[in-house]
């Protein structure tokens, strides 16, 4: 049984900092591609960053510069460290993965956590 737990959200100030922790279980994680997304109210899901398992990363570019995309292949677990925080970054942080392809050819992603709720005041 997969399971993705995310951890470490909550309510910063704008400007502020938060991490972001996503423990996985049931696979083999360093075969597997791991993603961040997020949804705000109102608004579609939408990819935030993502690591290969080499560790190569790729972000969306409304957080370029600001997040930083990381994972431990030894601790099944990916991190997001979100600095200099906006109010529109305010969503539901999701952990996601599908098995590594070379040609990044995704489509949906393979399994999901529950999500973690991010919450920046202004």
């Amino acid at each position: 049984q997969v399971q993705l737990v995310e951890s470490g959200g909550g309510s910063v100030q704008a400007g502020g900092s938060l991490s972001l922790s996503c423990a996985a279980s049931g696979i083999i994680f360093r075969f597997y591609r791991m993603a961040w997304y997020r949804q705000a109210p109102g608004k579609q899901r939408e990819l935030v960053a993502s690591i290969t398992p080499g560790g190569s990363a790729n972000y969306a570019d409304s957080i370029k510069g600001r997040f930083t995309v990381s994972r431990n292949n030894a601790k099944n677990t990916v991190y997001l460290q979100m600095g200099s925080l906006k109010s529109e970054d305010t969503a539901v942080y999701y952990c996601a993965t599908s098995l590594y392809r070379p040609d990044a050819s995704y489509g949906r992603e393979s399994y999901w956590g529950q999500g973690t709720q991010v919450t920046v005041s202004s």
